[in-house]
């Protein structure tokens, strides 16, 4: 049995972030239960329940896992007062919203760190991430459309636990980007991956999707019959940020697609047989992190639920 912990659900910056004051976020703020608050993308997931797997590392890890008791330390013998149950983490890009939590786990604990090779090179050439020292956390390649790997804890002790790397189009990190802004272009070469995880016991596989430009035919194959996805949801339309003041780029400029229009993640999915949909990584800007907003309508009526953070899945 695979079970998941949804430990936060919204894009870049959380919701409400920091420095908006958009209609929804004062909502937010003001306790409004439509509009509940919501953490920076990440999952836990485990097949023993005793051992956990971090699906990426979001600024806000520390606040997630004291939002999460499975997650604790727990004394592990007497006058041994360090513990964790996380056993491993693994990466599916380099933006600083994935990245910037592996900083909170640098007090010596042991785990281990899976990336694609672009991101492994991201932390390699930044020396801040050197303080998750690698001589107690090893950096292990996934590997990208291969076979399926056995994740492993730091001593290389199986987790019971596969996971499958694929590519999804997407771009290098925010700060690889040019100076001048120019739009960098699309990649498919490991800088923004999905996962498959499924338990070794067997069943069905979760797909972890939370950035992705475009739905390619090899993607659509992937995608096609799976058990439980949880798809990249940053933004209502194209043009949101620009319309809301929030900024100057589109959804497709900052490598997401957009739920709405004919080529949009509602319209791309439409007869698609995946038994259960869930929209992960939502901007502050979207109007489906409002309860009773009609795009929250829409997405429901054409099948798909909204992340929160604290939703528990059993595959």
């Amino acid at each position: 049995m695979l079970r998941a912990l949804v430990l936060g659900s919204a894009a870049g910056g959380g919701f409400p972030q920091w420095n908006s004051a958009g209609p929804a976020c004062r909502r937010a703020r003001a306790g409004d239960p439509a509009a509940r608050p919501r953490t920076q993308t990440s999952l836990a997931v485990t097949a023993d329940g005793v051992r956990w797997v971090l699906l990426n590392a979001a600024p806000d890890l520390r606040a997630q896992i004291e939002a999460n008791p499975p997650l604790h330390p727990r004394p592990a013998s007497p006058g041994v007062v360090r513990h964790s149950p996380i056993a491993a983490v693994v990466l599916t890009g380099g933006e600083v919203d994935t990245i910037a939590g592996l900083l909170t786990l640098r007090e010596r604990h042991a785990f281990a760190l899976y990336a694609a090779a672009p991101v492994l090179a991201v932390l390699r050439d930044n020396p801040i991430f050197n303080a998750v020292n690698p001589a107690i956390v090893p950096r292990r390649e996934l590997p990208i459309g291969g076979a399926p790997l056995v994740l492993a804890d730091a001593a290389g002790e199986a987790l019971g636990l596969l996971v499958e790397a694929f590519a999804v189009p997407g771009k290098v990190p925010l700060f690889q980007e040019a100076p001048d802004g120019a739009d960098p272009g699309r990649t498919e070469a490991g800088e923004t991956i999905g996962l498959a995880i499924r338990a070794t016991a067997g069943g069905p596989a979760l797909l972890f999707i939370p950035g992705c430009a475009a739905l390619t035919p090899a993607l659509r194959e992937r995608i096609a019959g799976a058990d439980t996805v949880l798809f990249d949801g940053t933004l209502w339309r194209d043009d949101e940020m620009i319309c809301a003041g929030a900024g100057p780029k589109t959804g497709a400029r900052m490598g997401h697609m957009s739920l709405d229009g004919p080529e949009g993640t509602l319209a791309a999915f439409r007869g698609l047989p995946v038994r259960r949909k869930i929209l992960i990584h939502l901007n502050n800007t979207n109007p489906v992190l409002l309860a009773d907003s009609p795009e929250r309508a829409a997405v429901e009526a054409a099948g798909w639920e909204v992340a929160e953070d604290g939703m528990e899945i059993t595959l």
